[in-house]
């Protein structure tokens, strides 16, 4: 558990890295402006900025530093640690500016961590590893499906901060739909090798989420509201991917009252340090601009 938690933490540091280069190339590709960009002109404009490549590369290895984690641990325990990546992204904003944490910043990261800390110390709350069902995968897919496409269409209709949080939203429901087929895949990979992996479809299908979440990510950032956007994405994820655990592998969910509470302080604590920290001025500082 200690090797898993420890790559989980090094790939939400790398993520927040990532996010920062990649907000500041997408909200330069975009001119500053909060109206609507078309897909392929927002890829083309980012795939020739050495700062939004720079983040790619990070971005990379933060995904391979989550596959290592997800073939040592469950889902259930993983993809709750990235929510840790708020927390690095308020540090990298810190370094960056000289500015110093404002008091919601350390509530906000205390808020977070002691979230964190019930989840992973009251027995029973994070399900244990399992083998995955691939017929739940698809029922968990079939059940995502429409909620993607509803909020999908709800974000070509707004602009600015709601737009920004339902891309923000549709970006995290991909990451945890990753989360799952990385596993997936790192399995088909270790114990049945390349050519057996080749031919079965949950790499394809990693393929495909990974790059229409990125896809939208950049499209969430480009809306300009980086509160909303991250707050979406950083919650979506680790919430969408519990459940996922509980459903699609063959595990057990909290059984226990104990187990249960633990579950729900943990959801209030964190909902409530990520929405402190994402209206940080050390996290608005990715915009280029000098919050002190």
């Amino acid at each position: 558990m200690a090797w898993s938690i420890g790559f989980s933490l090094l790939a939400a540091f790398l993520f927040a890295a990532a996010a920062a280069l990649q907000y500041r190339a997408a909200r330069t590709a975009v001119g500053g402006e909060s109206g609507a960009v078309e897909s392929a002109g927002l890829i083309r404009r980012l795939v020739r900025d050495p700062v939004w490549l720079a983040g790619w590369t990070v971005n990379l290895a933060g995904f391979m530093s989550q596959a290592v984690a997800l073939h040592l641990g469950s889902t259930g325990l993983v993809q709750p640690l990235l929510v840790s990546q708020l927390v690095f992204t308020i540090l990298l904003g810190t370094l960056a500016t000289g500015c110093r944490p404002v008091r919601t910043d350390v509530l906000g990261a205390i808020a977070v961590s002691a979230g964190l800390a019930v989840l992973f110390t009251v027995p029973g709350a994070v399900p244990p590893e399992g083998e995955p069902s691939r017929p739940r995968l698809f029922l968990a897919a079939l059940l995502a499906a429409p909620l993607l496409v509803v909020l999908a269409r709800g974000a070509t209709l707004r602009r600015g901060p709601v737009r920004a949080i339902l891309l923000g939203t549709c970006a995290g429901l991909m990451f945890a739909g990753s989360a799952v087929l990385i596993k997936l895949t790192t399995a088909d990979l270790l114990h049945r090798g390349v050519a057996a992996t080749a031919v079965d479809w949950p790499g394809y299908a990693l393929a495909g989420t990974t790059l229409a979440g990125l896809l939208l990510e950049q499209k969430a950032f480009a809306a300009g509201s980086l509160p909303g956007a991250m707050t979406a994405m950083t919650m979506t994820n680790p919430i969408a991917s519990y459940l996922v655990a509980v459903l699609a592998f063959h595990t057990h969910p909290p059984r226990t009252a104990g187990a249960f509470a633990a579950v729900s302080v943990t959801a209030v604590l964190v909902t409530a340090g990520v929405t402190a920290l994402s209206h940080s001025p050390a996290a608005a500082s990715r915009a280029g601009s000098n919050p002190c």
